[in-house]
């Protein structure tokens, strides 16, 4: 099946998560077919965790990149079958992690998150990604996750 390359942008994503902020962790989707996904988070200064997540060296809590990484996750599947479900938001739990972090994210830093399906069995799928800063991994990992309607 040939990819699918589509742009979802802030309302679209948010029309997708229930996710909100400061807990929405994904700014775009540039990328996305029936078993990888491409999406872009921009990390800025005011976010919220940065004031208590070692304020004189602002780094980005490790569980945040996964949570960015499972959301991404969730947009796996390709454009027709987000798009089948307009008026339905995805609710994907984390049931399992297995991720390392390479190096510290700051702001001014913009993620790539790849993450690609390995395999599914009813609702839980388990996918593995990457996060890169500039080209260079940041992260690795793979999850369990599962869809609840």
């Amino acid at each position: 099946m040939p990819k699918k390359k589509m742009i979802f942008d802030i309302e679209d994503i948010k029309s997708k998560l229930p996710h909100r902020y400061p807990f929405l962790m994904i700014d775009r989707i540039i990328e996305t077919d029936t078993d990888h996904c491409i999406g872009i988070k921009n990390v800025t200064a005011n976010e919220p965790y940065f004031q208590g997540h070692f304020p004189a060296e602002s780094i980005m809590p490790g569980v945040l990149i996964a949570e960015a990484m499972v959301q991404t996750a969730a947009f796996i599947g390709g454009v027709d079958k987000i798009n089948s479900r307009d008026n339905q938001m995805y609710k994907v739990f984390l049931t399992d992690i297995n991720m390392r972090i390479h190096k510290p994210v700051v702001p001014g830093d913009q993620l790539v998150i790849n993450m690609s399906l390995v395999k599914t069995l009813g609702k839980i799928s388990k996918c593995q990604g990457k996060v890169t800063v500039d080209g260079e991994v940041i992260a690795v990992g793979e999850f369990n996750i599962a869809e609840v309607q």
